[in-house]
């Protein structure tokens, strides 16, 4: 299921970006693939559908997307970058078998900021690593 190009460009708008067919069909894809995207996964998905598409287009719509805090980075001791369009707090986990991601809730509190007088914390990231339960059930 799509969204719908007035939803799409309403989101953008409300973010401060111009609106174009790139940054729509990219928004699109990251609220229809939860699933940390890499911009491979985005280029392979999207270039048929729009032929000159190039990675670096995509590269500039996801910095965009991130200074407007539309996307978290995630880097998961891989050599790619991979995108969150989840941007509230939460974790994740990454199966070292089948390389699947997953994302999990975690408390607000969970950071115990005591132990921190005098630092300013700006984002949280909690990675996990091991096997997950699909693989472990195998």
């Amino acid at each position: 299921m799509d969204y719908s190009n007035e939803k799409l460009i309403n989101y953008l708008k409300e973010h401060n970006i111009k609106p174009s067919t790139i940054r729509m069909k990219v928004l699109n894809y990251l609220f229809m693939n939860k699933t940390h995207p890499t911009v491979d996964d985005i280029y392979k998905s999207l270039k048929e559908e729009i032929p000159t598409l190039s990675k670096t287009s995509i590269y500039n719509t996801l910095d965009l997307f991130l200074e407007k805090g539309i996307v978290k980075v995630l880097s998961l001791q891989e050599k790619e970058l991979r995108y969150d369009i989840d941007t509230n707090l939460h974790a994740h986990f990454k199966c070292e078998k089948c390389g699947k991601l997953y994302d999990f809730p975690i408390s607000p509190n969970f950071f115990n900021d005591d132990h921190l007088d005098g630092f300013i914390i700006n984002d949280r990231d909690i990675h996990l690593y091991g096997i997950c339960k699909e693989c472990n059930d195998k």
